[in-house]
């Protein structure tokens, strides 16, 4: 098991920081959600750095988990529990495996602030892209599922889901540049010269960006909770920056392992994917595009380069939450040292585009 699955797996007594009147949620809940009941048991679940999540246990054995927004001050827009709940009762009967939800309270004198509830998946969360301790067949079978699992999701109507005003239609990728460079500047601890270079060069440089579909927006492997027995993907988790947005910017963020090394925590270049089961990059886009009915993914690499900017910016958030005491890992000072390597990258990425 690697240092970071280690970290990450389990549960654990609930921070200090993130401690709540428990006695309260239970009377809550009882009023609220039928057949939860009794004295309540509450851990932290150790993985995840921006809302915290808990495990829930109730009378006769009953299980659920409670994702709240951290307590203190805030950056504008983040952690939005409601709209995470929001969608999970938008996707659940669409073919998208989300985890049920159950009640969302709005009430911040329940426990501090507002939160939502959904059922307990039982399965695995893989925390290591390498999953050694699968098969070769069994990484290949993991690969292909969550490659199923974002193409679905991609094809899911916005109008039939009822998520119509989730987002705005085209535009998606300018929108985020300018939020991601806003929570950036607002988290920033250190400069990042890397960090300065993306924020005047993507805006100068963006394609047609015109397609729009409901899009995750942190799609990735420990996101997700396979079958205890089998390599098949039972729910789709942490939905909390979802929105409208481009499928092919959506699915180049899913991707950006294949781009980066396997120090990061968050890549796999250079491994030997084929002694290991994992489809190639190639092999990886084609079978989206099978299952999508896409004939190509224009503006691959652009694509990249915006989505390690994004993702540096997101460590950027969690080492500012780090800084002020809010983070809901324990972890998140390592975590947060990351963004500047992800920054690095992507202006490479950049580099080698514009050469």
């Amino acid at each position: 098991m690697s240092e970071r699955a280690a970290q990450n797996r389990g549960t654990m007594a609930v921070h200090a920081q993130h401690r709540f009147d428990e006695a309260a949620l239970a009377r809550y809940l009882s009023a609220h959600l039928d057949g939860f009941a009794g004295p309540l048991k509450v851990v932290q679940f150790r993985g995840g750095q921006s809302n915290p999540t808990y495990l829930l246990r109730a009378a006769g054995g009953r299980r659920a988990v409670l994702r709240r927004k951290p307590p203190g001050k805030l950056l504008p827009s983040a952690h939005a529990v409601e709209r995470e709940y929001r969608v999970l009762c938008a996707l659940e009967h669409t073919g998208v495996p989300v985890p049920r939800p159950r009640l969302l309270c709005d009430d911040a004198a329940v426990i501090g602030t507002p939160f939502y509830v959904m059922d307990y998946v039982t399965g695995r969360v893989f925390w290591d892209l390498d999953l050694p301790e699968l098969t070769a067949a069994e990484r290949l079978a993991v690969y292909d599922a969550m490659n199923e699992g974002i193409a679905t999701l991609h094809q899911v109507g916005v109008g039939s889901a009822g998520l119509g005003d989730f987002g705005r239609a085209g535009g998606y990728v300018a929108r985020q540049v300018g939020r991601w460079a806003k929570q950036y500047r607002a988290s920033e601890t250190a400069p990042i010269a890397a960090m300065d270079r993306l924020i005047d060069w993507l805006p100068a440089h963006l394609p047609e960006d015109e397609e729009t579909c409901i899009v995750h927006g942190d799609y990735r492997l420990d996101n997700m909770i396979f079958a205890a027995e089998e390599p098949r993907l039972l729910a789709i988790l942490d939905w909390e920056i979802s929105t409208l947005g481009h499928p092919v910017a959506d699915f180049a963020y899913h991707c950006m392992p294949y781009r980066l090394p396997p120090e990061t925590g968050r890549g796999i270049a250079g491994l030997d994917l084929a002694r290991l089961g994992i489809p190639e990059e190639q092999d990886y886009r084609a079978r989206y595009c099978r299952r999508t009915g896409r004939t190509s993914l224009p503006d691959w690499e652009f694509y990249l380069a915006y989505n390690m900017f994004r993702l540096a910016a997101i460590l950027q958030g969690i080492a500012g939450r780090a800084r002020d005491g809010t983070a809901a890992s324990a972890h998140a000072t390592t975590t947060g040292r990351m963004a500047r390597p992800l920054a690095e990258a992507a202006w490479a990425q950049v580099e080698a585009m514009t050469r």
